[in-house]
């Protein structure tokens, strides 16, 4: 019940775990017959079914893209992401396991009666396309069995899933209930008294730091760190002189290159073998004065010729290496005026000039272009220094020499630590760099780290290992935290002290919070906690511990939105993310026992090459 509490105080963060957990990515394991010891290139090895180490990496790679898609690349932590993607495809060949235990599987006809459903697969007139499914399977380089054994795996895995999923029940009396509790609201009032405004009261003796640590020394460990010396590279660091007006000019032109100069053409495409043999026949035709798009609807080989040749406004990039040839051809057009034929990677063009462009002068622009011209100078300044660094990182110059070279300043962290890391640069990326077992044997800088607003170079030094701290070193520590223990037992003191008065009276000099639910975020967790825990008739007072001290808590009758008051559609969802929450939970026991009873073989080593 307390569980099922605590899932209704986020609904939707247990709606996206039930959405994520089902539909993993097909992650290509791959089976084999017999037992035996894991290969030196398998990662992980569930019973009969491995996964090897470049399927591995491949998950790795793909997780880690849509990760920076959401985060900065400095928030990863390699190691987490590595687990997490192992235990998942663990997860995952565990069910598989399973499913192929039970039975369970689907026909080709099953298959290819989804295929033929799918959008995917569909051709401009809705239809399934044979020719639209072969350009799928070969853009990806399958083939049909490929395929339907993937989707095969995908939906034996999706019946099991669904199995275990479905068997879950919460009675309906409980789900009203627990709507009653999620909807009870209550007028509050608090008074806080924070541990800090008791700290000057209270006295730590020697004796009772000794006996703390005595008592906890085990727990009282330092994490492993090293001296690290660092230089950081910044926009501010690179000076570039001011543009020319040749670079401003070389903006403008790329500029129209991406984008066009917003003429309009049409074309006639001929493709094929005889293609340049077409090409001057239908050249020869429009000098003789015939239309070009009568032309263009006879001869062209591209889908616009049915509009005359109309492709629009004229993009130079469309056309890829082509571009200038193209742009050769239709320079010095006039509108009406008509190319000669000019080949490209998609065949023979003759271009016709049906409108000419309205692009913006280079003055209009020049405050724009002098800026991207600038951002671009200093980008490849940057470029230069990353690659000149680098260089003299791989030469075995230290952070020292290195500053020196380039007037960077170096700067250091001593005692910088592998755990808690609260330093300028505790970023995991970073991190990770600091305690790389090579850069540590040799005292090397690292290749360049980008974090969020600068380019980073580490150089670690003077490793110490984790260990026990001693008495001397966690005295401060120790005495801080008995601090914090006695200042909250004054401030409970105080707070129950206040507590005795009358609940009304109490209302007049405390904090009006309004009406407060489970929900609320302007109670601290504590506060939130105890919330409907004290119900009188009228108003009631209570006391809270909280991290940050104790607060006198004043609550009114609380209130409750009935059941009947929400609608049906509300129930029913309600009840769906309690039922499959249960589920989820049943699933995960299901995994549990499967880790339990199936030989699940790790290849430690491969694991610690990534």
């Amino acid at each position: 019940m307390e569980k099922m509490r605590n899932f209704m105080q986020s609904w939707a963060g247990k709606a996206v775990l039930v959405i994520t957990l089902i539909p993993m990515a097909f992650l290509g394991v791959q089976s084999f017959s017999g037992g035996g010891q894991i290969a030196p290139n398998q990662i992980v090895k569930v019973g009969d079914t491995a996964i090897d180490t470049t399927t591995f990496q491949s998950e790795v790679n793909n997780y880690r893209t849509r990760l920076l898609e959401q985060v900065d690349g400095s928030l990863i932590n390699d190691k987490a992401l590595n687990d997490e993607v192992l235990d998942s495809m663990i997860d995952r060949a565990l069910l598989e396991n399973q499913a192929q235990f039970f039975g369970m599987t689907v026909s080709d006809d099953a298959i290819t009666r989804l295929l033929q459903a799918d959008p995917t697969f569909h051709d401009a007139n809705g239809k399934f396309s044979n020719d639209v499914f072969a350009q799928y399977l070969q853009s990806r380089g399958m083939t049909k069995d490929m395929l339907f054994t993937m989707f095969r795996t995908q939906l034996s895995l999706r019946q099991l899933t669904s199995s275990i999923l479905g068997t879950a029940v919460y009675p309906d009396s409980q789900i009203s209930r627990l709507i009653d509790l999620q909807t009870q609201s209550r007028e509050a009032w608090v008074v806080r008294y924070n541990w800090q405004d008791f700290a000057d009261k209270v006295t730590v003796s020697p004796a009772e730091i000794e006996a703390y640590y005595n008592a906890n020394k085990q727990n009282m460990t330092q994490s492993p760190s090293v001296d690290l010396a660092y230089v950081t590279l910044s926009d501010a660091d690179i000076k570039v002189d001011a543009v020319s007006e040749d670079e401003i000019r070389a903006e403008y032109q790329a500029s129209l290159q991406g984008q066009g100069d917003g003429r309009q053409l049409s074309h006639i495409l001929l493709t094929g073998d005889n293609a340049e043999h077409r090409a001057k026949d239908i050249k020869a035709k429009l000098d003789a004065g015939e239309s070009f798009e009568a032309l263009a609807k006879a001869h062209s080989d591209d889908p616009t010729g049915e509009s005359g040749g109309d492709i629009g406004s004229y993009n130079p990039a469309f056309f890829g290496d082509s571009s200038s040839a193209v742009e050769n051809a239709i320079s010095g057009l006039t509108a009406g005026g008509v190319s000669e034929p000019v080949q490209t990677g998609f065949g023979y063009h003759i271009f016709k000039v049906t409108k000419m462009g309205d692009a913006p002068s280079l003055d209009s622009m020049r405050d724009e272009l002098t800026k991207r011209a600038t951002e671009r100078k200093r980008a490849n300044a940057m470029n230069e220094m990353i690659t000149k660094i680098n260089t003299m990182a791989t030469d075995s110059m230290g952070i020292s020499d290195i500053a020196q070279e380039t007037g960077l300043t170096a700067r250091s962290i001593k005692g910088y630590t592998k755990d808690n890391n609260t330093s300028e640069l505790s970023a995991p990326v970073v991190v990770s760099a600091a305690f790389d077992d090579f850069a540590i044997n040799d005292q090397s800088v690292s290749p360049n780290i980008t974090l969020a607003d600068k380019t980073v170079w580490v150089q670690p030094t003077n490793y110490q290992d984790a260990r026990e701290l001693t008495l001397a070193e966690a005295s401060e520590q120790i005495k801080a935290t008995l601090t914090k223990q006695k200042a909250i037992k004054l401030a409970l003191d105080t707070a129950n002290a206040r507590a005795k008065e009358d609940p009304a009276t109490l209302t007049k000099s405390a904090q009006r919070l309004g009406v407060v639910t489970r929900q609320s975020p302007e109670l601290l967790p504590a506060e939130r906690a105890s919330l409907f825990v004290h119900n009188k008739d009228g108003m009631s007072a209570w006391v809270v511990e909280t991290d940050a001290g104790a607060s006198v808590m004043v609550g009114d009758k609380a209130q409750s939105t009935a059941t009947a008051q929400i609608s049906d559609a509300e129930r029913l969802s309600a009840s769906q993310i309690i039922r499959d929450n249960v589920g989820q939970d049943q699933l995960q026991d299901y995994l549990h026992y499967l880790r339990d009873t199936k030989e699940v073989q790790i290849n430690e080593q491969a694991m610690s090459g990534h």
